[in-house]
């Protein structure tokens, strides 16, 4: 569950800021589209859900938290229920394609047994298993951009964030991926997709977050979802 209520973030040394007045919820196991035009603020917004940076007014809560008063080691613990598929892949160059995607669970002390089944598993399903001793460099923008989302994955996150995550792919791979997304939201997971690809978006017509200057433009009801509009500041 994501909740947003009256919402803002100002960085340090800005003037303004980057979100105003952000209210919204998405229950639980739901999918959405994160859409506007460049400079809209949907990074600023998946910094804060990915909890790189907390509101500056407002509250929010995320998956039961609430994110303004919650301590180092509740937000450390909250990190570790959600998943993050970057832009710009994030992949650490020296390591293989395994490493890099069994890092998270390394980190909290998995078993290194669990740790490869575990990494095995994510890699098998998203067909690249056979690249697991390839380092990122020998790899093409669309093996890097799966092996980003192994990573993601691996924690069986409670909230799955994606920042362009099929810039890099095929078409047959992105709607491979589009159905990865939706096995997870069947398992529970919910899912946001950050893009500018207007025909993905068509392809797979979904209730979505619309931004515009940092505040929220209206929530798309193509599919049932009210309209609301939030005034700016």
């Amino acid at each position: 569950m994501i909740r947003l209520l009256n919402v803002s973030m100002m960085p340090p040394g800005v003037g303004q800021p980057v979100l105003r007045n952000l209210t919204l919820s998405v229950p639980q196991g739901e999918f959405r589209w994160l859409l506007g035009p460049s400079g809209a603020g949907k990074s600023s917004l998946l910094r804060l859900l990915t909890l790189e940076t907390r509101p500056s007014a407002g509250q929010m809560d995320l998956l039961g938290v609430s994110v303004s008063h919650a301590s180092r080691a509740t937000l450390r613990n909250l990190r570790r229920r959600i998943g993050f598929v970057p832009q710009d892949y994030r992949l650490i160059g020296e390591w293989t394609v395994f490493d890099n995607v069994a890092l998270p669970l390394r980190l909290r002390g998995a078993s290194e047994r669990d740790t490869r089944r575990e990494a095995f598993a994510v890699l098998e399903w998203l067909d690249v298993a056979h690249l697991a001793d390839k380092r990122p460099g020998a790899l093409s923008g669309g093996e890097q951009q799966r092996t980003a989302i192994a990573r993601a994955l691996i924690g069986r996150p409670e909230l799955l964030l994606a920042d362009e995550p099929t810039n890099a792919l095929e078409d047959a791979q992105a709607r491979r991926l589009l159905t990865t997304f939706q096995e997870l939201i069947e398992m529970g997971t919910t899912v946001i997709v950050a893009t500018h690809n207007e025909a993905l978006v068509r392809e797979a017509p979904a209730a979505s977050i619309i931004l515009q200057d940092g505040t929220i433009a209206n929530t798309d009801s193509q599919n049932g979802t009210s309209t609301r509009r939030t005034e700016r500041s």
